[in-house]
């Protein structure tokens, strides 16, 4: 992501994002107000946002989830918990633009602690039992890494409508393997009766190489072959570079969460669509 709050910066170009933490809000009030009418109310709620981002989505999830707190607290007259917030990110995330925000978000809520913890959550990020509640919105399709064996996927710089089918296995076992590893990691870190809301880019079609689920990479991967007949990049580049996403269908998520087994009846995936499909018949018109 590009930081700062330029023209080109992702704090400057993530509305998207933005309206669909704004679509996912209920979602998210229902996981915490569950979670709480079920016993668990700490003195100190310890939550997580993870993929935090930078200004300006970065904390409106974790303001979602405080004023969901508070006005629960004030339905049942009790008194409102302390919270221990944890904004993570890879290390190259613009912390220091996220930081910016807290003096007033402070301000507006008082009795809360913030920290950044920066690492990939395809790995161990916090101590064992640590969390109440973890939000992820928009992170999980990154996968943690190019999958292997891509070398077929000529002219294409993900799975596209002529890439070969061990090619799209090739990605499917990647996610695969990164979300179980995810949630494996997270029940560690999760203390019992804790939740997770995990809102991630999804396709609608189960076939990967479908019109719908390719038509925004295929515009991009078109484009940049135009670039490259111009004589502005090389060819051999494109063939070369592979994005590390990958949009699973609800199928494909179910699976994997009743295969690894530690959030099976706890976790509720939410696939969000609207993107392609919006975009697509944008473009297409």
């Amino acid at each position: 992501m590009t930081a700062g709050d330029s023209e080109c910066s992702y704090a400057n170009n993530s509305i998207h994002q933005r309206k669909v933490i704004v679509k996912s809000k209920p979602l998210l009030e229902e996981s915490v107000k569950n979670m709480l009418k079920n016993g668990i109310f700490p003195k100190c709620l310890r939550v997580a946002d993870l993929g935090c981002s930078s200004r300006p989505n970065t904390l409106l999830c974790m303001s979602n989830v405080i004023d969901t707190v508070h006005n629960l607290c004030k339905e049942n007259k009790y008194e409102p918990p302390e919270f221990q917030v944890y904004l993570n990110d890879l290390p190259d995330n613009d912390f220091n633009n996220v930081f910016k925000s807290i003096p007033s978000f402070l301000e507006k809520y008082g009795n809360c602690y913030i920290a950044g913890g920066a690492g990939s959550f395809y790995q161990r990020v916090f101590p064992t039992n640590c969390l109440t509640f973890v939000h992820s919105s928009y992170s999980l399709h990154w996968l943690s890494q190019v999958p292997n064996g891509l070398e077929c996927n000529q002219k294409s710089i993900l799975i596209s409508q002529s890439s070969p089918p061990q090619v799209v296995e090739a990605y499917s076992n990647q996610f695969n393997e990164d979300f179980s590893s995810f949630l494996r990691l997270r029940s560690q870190e999760v203390m019992s009766g804790g939740h997770m809301v995990l809102v991630y880019v999804g396709r609608s079609n189960p076939d990967p190489r479908s019109y719908d689920s390719c038509c925004l990479m295929d515009l991009l991967t078109n484009s940049l072959l135009h670039l490259a007949a111009q004589g502005k990049i090389k060819e051999d580049k494109i063939d070369s570079f592979n994005i590390p996403s990958y949009a699973p269908y609800e199928e494909e998520i179910k699976k994997i969460i009743q295969m690894e087994g530690s959030f099976i009846k706890t976790i509720r995936a939410v696939t969000e669509i609207l993107l392609f499909q919006s975009l697509c018949q944008k473009f297409m018109v």
